[in-house]
């Protein structure tokens, strides 16, 4: 308990902790609100079928899970940067449970940051819907409760893989640059490679699988809610293992 303590008296006193949430939540509800704003002039006619208020409501994720990777590879890539996992380790011999407490706090901010972001999202999105007469979801309705809690734990799992990455990459500037390609870049083109090989990432990709645990209403060519978050979690449990055995053996 000392020692997830100390990890989080590391975060909370560093400005970039701070300005990755706040940005995480208002990229979140920002961008989320901008793609609900066109749908306002429509009529509920006119919405398309298997419309799903509740996945409308995150849209802005796409940006928001970046900037929340992103809080979990600072977590220890400054660390690197300044030498200061070194002393780290003098005070905790146990790479093992150093890392483990590192994980434990970044998780805890994650899921802070992703219920906050999540509900705001889907609160002001679904007023503006209303107020617009179109349909709109409530917490009452079946699935959504579950679709905003899958949320939360999406966003929590992106920061675990972001921690994971930043122990590998012992950069921020790399990290960046894997989780560009793996949050944005290959669930955008991934899909668009031919035969086979473009259905396993439409559906397969870990990030584009975990999507789907926040939606609703059943798109066809993806997998179950449940089932894309199970396997985001399996991924980010491989990449945290693969990133704990490279940060025991490896000389800092």
């Amino acid at each position: 308990m000392n020692l997830i303590r100390s990890e989080w008296t590391k975060l909370r006193s560093v400005r970039s902790t701070w300005i990755a949430a706040l940005s995480a939540v208002a990229a979140g509800v920002a961008l989320s609100v901008l793609g609900a704003t066109d749908l306002l002039s429509a009529k509920a006619s006119d919405l398309p079928a298997g419309w799903d208020p509740t996945s409308t409501s995150l849209k802005g994720f796409l940006f928001a899970q970046l900037i929340i990777g992103m809080l979990g590879a600072l977590s220890v890539t400054p660390e690197f940067a300044t030498g200061m996992v070194g002393t780290s380790m003098v005070f905790v011999p146990s790479r093992s449970r150093l890392l483990a407490a590192k994980a434990a706090v970044v998780a805890a901010i994650g899921l802070t940051v992703g219920l906050v972001t999540t509900v705001l999202s889907f609160t002001v999105v679904q007023l503006m819907l209303k107020s617009a007469g179109l349909p709109a979801a409530g917490l009452a309705d079946p699935g959504v409760a579950g679709a905003l809690v899958g949320a939360a734990l999406y966003l929590t799992l992106i920061a675990l893989v972001g921690l994971a990455v930043g122990t590998l990459a012992r950069s921020a500037t790399t990290s960046l640059a894997v989780l560009v390609g793996g949050l944005l870049l290959v669930p955008a083109l991934g899909p668009n490679l031919p035969g086979v090989l473009g259905d396993l990432f439409g559906r397969l990709w870990p990030i584009t699988a975990g999507q789907s645990a926040y939606t609703v209403v059943p798109v066809d060519g993806t997998v179950a809610p449940a089932t894309g978050l199970v396997l985001l979690a399996l991924a980010a449990a491989v990449v945290s293992l693969a990133s704990h055995a490279v940060f025991r053996r490896r000389d800092v």
